[in-house]
């Protein structure tokens, strides 16, 4: 028994020594009375006194510490002994050499089996490196709080590991809520784009500068479309011989505004220069009716697919073809030829609706936004039909239904006036694969209204 019991002591400190000389902290330890009972590789590489010079001494003075600064040392060493919890503390010592170094300590006492003071350990190491490291654990912590900014990282299965309160925000989610889920579940649309970067990081490192990202995001609000400027990090094992990427520190901020800024400012002006370059190309048309199809080409460069120009005949209650976009082929808006026939509108048709309401009306397969009048313009929208629409089936019948070329989606209606007539519609009309039409379109479209009604007036005075 007694055998058994002296060799698992002994494979016990076998045990101990060997997890001490694994440690990247030098460590050493004292007994209560201030004898050193371990010593392992990391302090031996520091100091350059190796474990069978340095266990069985009494106290760090005349070998490892001047004299002069002994008492103090283990004074603070004694201290931490006697106290709770860990004590830090900066000291010099001594190498076997005779060269000093600062180093900072981080002691705990050891209590006995009858909860007396037996000894302190003392984790060690140089100042400059310490504080290296104290840095980074403090700024992981910062950025992992609520830092400005946002900040995910994910592991090597590009999901994410760790998420600050900014990012958390910015994806619409709680912090656990994102953990260990795919990046899917909160990107609508983008995470595709998002993983490809991620795993190109993890490949490769990092790109040089910092990348703009555009993604739909999921909020119990709704889809949100938002814009992040993103850098990112790879990071690999400072342990490992060949470093072995652990995730990607994913960091980004919100641009939105500014890159929606930037680009209604960027339409604004683009729209600006057609409007002008369309009235110096109508200035040279002998013929109004020439010059009102000058207007609606340029202005369908960037906005719209296809435009049809109605005239009001009869008082406003019929509705006469006079130019269109060609059905068959992209081209220039065309006159009609001859006299034109009415266009057979249903009752209920956004042209008729605008040309009756003396507004601009915009209607879709699916509503963009609520219902109703869309602001000082005079918009609406047709979305309650649209709705009950899309359940009904594809984008075809919707079109063909209002006369409109097939595959139109999304269409705005503005109505004509001059000299306090009502002279007709104007009708744009994109495809499914454009957005709907928005409150800035409309005051675009108006604007080219304004237009082509001045040079439909030139064409039918009375």
């Amino acid at each position: 028994m007694s055998a058994s019991r002296s060799g698992t002591a002994r494979a016990d400190g076998d045990l101990l020594s060997a997890l001490l000389d694994g440690m990247d902290t030098a460590l050493c330890a004292f007994d209560a009375d201030g004898v050193v009972t371990h010593w392992n590789r990391e302090a031996e590489r520091l100091l350059g006194w190796p474990a069978e010079e340095a266990v069985g001494r009494r106290g760090l003075g005349g070998w490892a510490a001047r004299p002069a600064d002994a008492a103090g040392i283990e004074a603070r060493l004694a201290g931490a002994m006697a106290g709770p919890g860990r004590r830090l503390h900066e000291f010099p010592l001594l190498r076997k050499d005779g060269g000093r170094v600062l180093v900072r300590t981080q002691a705990a006492g050891v209590r006995g089996a009858d909860g007396s003071p037996a000894g302190v350990y003392c984790a060690f190491g140089e100042v400059h490196a310490q504080l290296d490291f104290e840095r980074s654990v403090a700024l992981s912590d910062a950025l992992f709080g609520d830092a400005p900014c946002a900040l995910v990282v994910v592991d090597a299965d590009l999901r994410p590991a760790v998420v600050n309160g900014p990012a958390a925000r910015a994806l619409g989610a709680s912090r656990t809520a994102l953990l260990g889920r795919p990046l899917g579940d909160a990107v609508a649309q983008g995470a595709d784009q998002l993983e490809a970067a991620l795993e190109h990081v993890l490949a490769q490192g990092g790109p040089e500068a910092p990348t703009e990202l555009w993604a739909t995001v999921r909020t119990p609000e709704g889809e949100r479309r938002r814009c992040w400027r993103s850098a990112f990090l790879r990071l690999a094992s400072p342990l490992a011989r060949d470093p072995a990427p652990l995730g990607v520190a994913w960091l980004f901020e919100d641009v939105t505004e500014a890159r929606q800024a930037e680009q209604d400012a960027d339409r604004l002006r683009f729209r600006a220069s057609q409007l002008h370059r369309a009235g110096a190309a109508a200035a040279e048309c002998e013929d109004p009716m020439e010059a009102a199809t000058v207007y609606l080409d340029f202005a369908l460069a960037g906005f719209a697919d296809d435009a049809l120009l109605d005239v009001a005949r009869d008082g406003g209650a019929r509705l006469v073809r006079a130019a269109a976009t060609p059905a068959e082929a992209p081209g220039p808006v065309a006159r009609v030829p001859g006299p034109g026939l009415p266009v057979p509108y249903a009752a209920g048709h956004p042209a008729l609706r605008a040309l009756d309401r003396a507004a601009t009306v915009r209607a879709s397969t699916w509503p963009a936004g609520p219902p109703g009048a869309a602001g000082p313009s005079g918009a609406a929208r047709s979305a309650g039909q649209g709705t009950a629409e899309r359940r009904g089936g594809p984008v075809r019948p919707w079109a063909v239904e209002r006369h409109w070329p097939p595959g139109t989606a999304h269409a705005l209606c503005a109505v004509l006036r001059s000299r306090g007539r009502t002279l007709g519609v104007v009708t744009f009309l994109r495809s499914g694969s454009r957005p709907p039409f928005e409150r800035a379109d409309v005051s675009y479209a108006e604007s080219v209204a304004v237009r082509v009604a001045a040079s439909l007036d030139l064409a039918h005075p009375d």
